[in-house]
């Protein structure tokens, strides 16, 4: 056969091997406006615990696109981790005035975020059902389900376990509308609610319930359908443990559970400040200053730190 030829052959079967099988290439992602440069500027900074350098790259970024959403609420972010909830959430809200309809969701959910750092459940409720209303109406029940599950626990740390029950529930209720839901989607989420509900018994000072509670949610990590879940029974045992007063047990167990949560040190510092060991709490309290993260874990860890550490 001619050298051209066995080309034009080579080339033909290559194609039509990529047609068979390879995957199509993916589009290169549009590159950044200089202000979309200076958020992921400013975001990299917060990460570092610049928080000042930060503030200033977000301004910039507001100079150079006066209507994106982004830059005020990464300031928002950077005021509530400076302990200025207030000024925060005005840039939210500012936020939220400029979203694009698939911003306003998190935008939403991080407002409740914001007010959790208050201990502000209602706050917190006003803000985030607007966020749950909207992913059940379309409906993705998952993600209702999480946004559901979230307000539950931005209220039970604000100390409102009525609220907190109410929308823990819907979250389950939410996570079981979904079709078709696999045995261990199942398990995961009865695993999630009974979590909740020791957590509540515990809280309320119910000792029995959160046993019975604790007991139903290792027979659902039991079944071994949902191994990612191990990090979470030390949490769960050692959270019931130091609301029943039990701080070495609470120490042992959440010594075991995720280390760069900021709610789990936080719980464990208040557990060794119970025992007489400040030294090992002012440890962990530093350590959750570090944490430069805006979720409900640091919206409860992050205020206390910064009142024991100063």
């Amino acid at each position: 056969m001619p050298t051209s030829a066995v080309r034009r052959t080579l080339v033909a079967a290559a194609i039509s091997l990529a047609s068979a099988g390879a995957a199509p290439a993916q589009q290169p992602a549009a590159p950044l406006t200089p202000s979309g440069e200076a958020v992921r500027d400013g975001r990299r900074l917060v990460t570092q615990g610049k928080l000042d350098e930060a503030m200033a790259q977000f301004g910039r970024a507001v100079g150079l696109d006066n209507m994106a959403a982004d830059p005020h609420l990464q300031m928002g972010v950077v005021l509530d981790l400076q302990g200025r909830y207030a000024e925060a959430r005005k840039h939210m809200e500012k936020a939220l005035e400029l979203a694009r309809p698939e911003q306003r969701n998190g935008i939403l959910r991080n407002i409740a975020f914001s007010y959790a750092f208050e201990r502000n459940c209602a706050g917190a409720v006003g803000a985030a059902r607007q966020a749950y209303d909207a992913e059940a109406a379309k409906p993705d029940w998952n993600t209702a389900a999480e946004v559901a599950n979230e307000i539950g626990r931005l209220c039970i740390e604000s100390g409102d376990y009525a609220q907190a029950q109410q929308w823990y529930k819907a979250g389950y209720d939410a996570a079981m509308k979904q079709p078709a839901l696999p045995d261990s989607a199942k398990d995961l989420w009865n695993f999630r609610w009974h979590n909740a509900l020791a957590r509540l018994a515990a809280r309320k000072g119910d000792a029995k319930g959160a046993a019975m509670h604790v007991g139903h949610a290792k027979g659902y990590f039991d079944a071994g359908r949902i191994p990612g879940q191990a990090p979470y029974m030390p949490y769960l045992t050692g959270y019931v443990a130091f609301y029943a007063g039990d701080y070495a047990a609470a120490i042992a167990d959440l010594r075991q559970a995720q280390q760069g949560d900021p709610f789990i040190l936080a719980l464990l510092a208040q557990a060794y400040e119970k025992t007489g060991d400040q030294a090992q709490a002012m440890e962990l309290w530093k350590k959750i200053l570090t944490i430069n993260i805006h979720n409900p874990t640091n919206a409860y860890a992050r205020p206390l730190a910064r009142q024991r550490v100063g």
